[in-house]
């Protein structure tokens, strides 16, 4: 079965954006050589991402014409997309195919998705299809960058909880730049 992995740059204090919903608190890119090398060779486990319409948004608007800056711009923009979105009718991505708009459940198109043959699934950004995700217990694995940045406030990454959610620590790495990276996968069975 393929996994659904959550990626995503965090503040120290957990924040996914700040109290503007900006993400203007990640670091400069010091080491990026270092990091898009590591996501580079991550990519080639991924086949397909989901995103929410704003973060669709975001990457349509910049990864499609970044192939002579960003070494995983090739790689990013042929993977299959899929746009969750009740308004969007088209989501045109540059030269490359369009990305699929899905207007149904997310939850349920995301368990179908998993039955499929291929490699993982990524969801970048896109907090509250993220946190719909997380409800329904179907992240597989959560890669999360820490910046060394605390920015008083802004939105979080996980829902509020009525139960603990534990995880285990499956590997981290730590940047030039100050970003530590980790790679958790929740312990289902150990949920409260």
């Amino acid at each position: 079965m393929r996994q659904l992995i959550v990626e995503e740059w965090l503040s120290l204090d957990g924040y996914a954006t700040d109290r503007n919903g900006t993400t203007d608190f990640f670091p400069p890119a010091d080491d990026a050589k270092t990091f898009d090398t590591r996501q580079l060779d991550f990519l080639e486990t991924i086949d397909t991402m989901v995103l929410g319409k704003n973060t669709y948004e975001l990457f349509a608007g910049y990864w499609p014409t970044a192939g002579d800056t960003e070494i995983i711009a090739d790689k990013l923009n042929g993977l299959e997309k899929i746009v969750f979105s009740q308004t969007l009718k088209k989501a045109p991505w540059g030269s490359f195919p369009d990305a699929e708009v899905i207007s149904s459940d997310a939850v349920e198109t995301v368990k179908k998705l998993k039955q499929v043959a291929g490699k993982n699934i990524i969801v970048w950004g896109s907090l509250t299809l993220v946190k719909e995700l997380i409800d329904a217990d179907l992240v597989d694995l959560y890669r999360m960058h820490i910046c060394p940045t605390a920015t008083g406030g802004g939105r979080k990454l996980f829902p509020d909880f009525d139960r603990y959610r534990r995880f285990k620590l499956v590997g981290s790495e730590v940047f030039e730049s100050g970003v530590v990276s980790v790679y958790f996968k929740p312990r289902k069975q150990d949920r409260n």
